[in-house]
């Protein structure tokens, strides 16, 4: 089965309730008809009720059972949420009337339905900023316990017949986080491991990337690589994970072989993390506008509940399968008992 069909049919099986924070758009409005048409997701679309029936009658359709439709102007939820607001944010000096105004907001309204756990995750960006979604994500739903940074991952997907590997890998950070230190590189590494675990349902096999493999080349932004790779590694050891690494002695078995040939990945790995922002979008849009893969993303770790970003030009179809992701994170947040539980008929 490709990864794509499993992702969809794993989201089907869980049955989340997923907010979609721009519900007017008609993007939105395709993919919550095709989520709810293959059985993904619940789903909850926010914005002007008349906005958003007008998109269903466009596409001749009705919401079903399973699709629930919020205005945060006229909601019953909106004292309680602007309180829950208030609370988080007081700290930062935000009064009670600021903390209402801001509920309003359709992607704020959104994450404080997740984080009040009315909804089990939350996606939008087809028409705010990266900068909105992200900022309100970790100020709203917050980090993971024991998670030091919120990071991003591309799911590239390699299933075309020219593919000469075929299969689900990670790119991160190729979204969010500019230049990490080395010890945030670490992280990144391990929050990629967990989430190609958790999407996936592989062992993880990372490599750290760099322009040197094994001390072929010497300079600080090598020597960073190196170091983060000694971290993760001794933060989990039975990690499979090596580097500094070129990208083929990464991905090619008979490079590695060549250049690093006591790597414990042997030219197989499925997680690239890479050392700074610039060569991860980079590499990803390569992949995807030159080799064709399918580019999921960018799907944002650390979190304490799923919360994901769009990109303004995306499609229904990319607005699909980011819901598909956010269920998918969202059942790996359960403790297993309740996975179980929940698939016991």
């Amino acid at each position: 089965m490709k990864p794509l069909e499993m992702l969809l049919r794993n989201a089907a099986r869980s049955q989340k309730k997923i907010v979609l924070s721009e519900g007017a758009d008609p993007r939105v409005v395709q993919a919550a008809i095709e989520a709810r048409r293959q059985g993904i997701a619940r789903i909850v679309l926010v914005g002007r009720e008349e906005g958003i029936l007008c998109q269903y009658a466009f596409a001749k359709a009705k919401p079903d059972e399973g699709v629930e439709i919020h205005n945060p102007a006229q909601s019953p939820l909106l004292d309680e949420l602007a309180l829950l607001y208030y609370e988080l944010r007081k700290h930062k000096g935000v009064p009670l009337e600021q903390a209402i105004c801001e509920a309003r907001k359709p992607h704020v309204y959104a994450a404080l339905l997740v984080k009040r756990g009315l909804a089990d995750g939350t996606v939008g960006g087809a028409v705010a900023t990266t900068a909105e979604i992200v900022r309100t994500a970790i100020q709203v739903i917050g980090p993971k316990p024991g998670s030091k940074l919120v990071s991003s991952f591309f799911l590239m997907l390699f299933c075309q017949m020219h593919h000469v590997k075929k299969g689900a890998h990670i790119f991160a950070d190729s979204g969010l986080v500019v230049d990490p230190t080395a010890e945030e590189m670490s992280q990144i590494a391990l929050a990629s491991a967990d989430s190609f675990a958790a999407l996936i349902g592989d062992v993880p096999r990372v490599a750290m990337l760099s322009f040197s493999t094994r001390g072929s080349a010497n300079h600080d932004s090598v020597s960073k690589v190196v170091t983060a790779t000694e971290m993760a590694r001794a933060a989990v050891p039975e990690l499979l994970i090596d580097g500094e690494l070129q990208f083929d002695a990464a991905f090619v078995p008979d490079v590695a072989a060549s250049k690093a040939g006591d790597s414990p990945l042997g030219g197989d790995a499925n997680i690239f993390i890479f050392p700074n922002l610039e060569s991860g979008n980079i590499a990803y849009k390569i992949a995807q506008r030159v080799g064709g893969a399918e580019a999921i993303g960018p799907i944002l770790q650390g979190l304490d509940k799923p919360a994901n970003d769009l990109s303004r030009g995306c499609s229904a179809e990319d607005i699909l399968h980011m819901i598909a992701v956010t269920a998918a994170q969202a059942e790996a947040n359960q403790p297993a008992k309740a996975r179980q539980e929940e698939f016991v008929s």
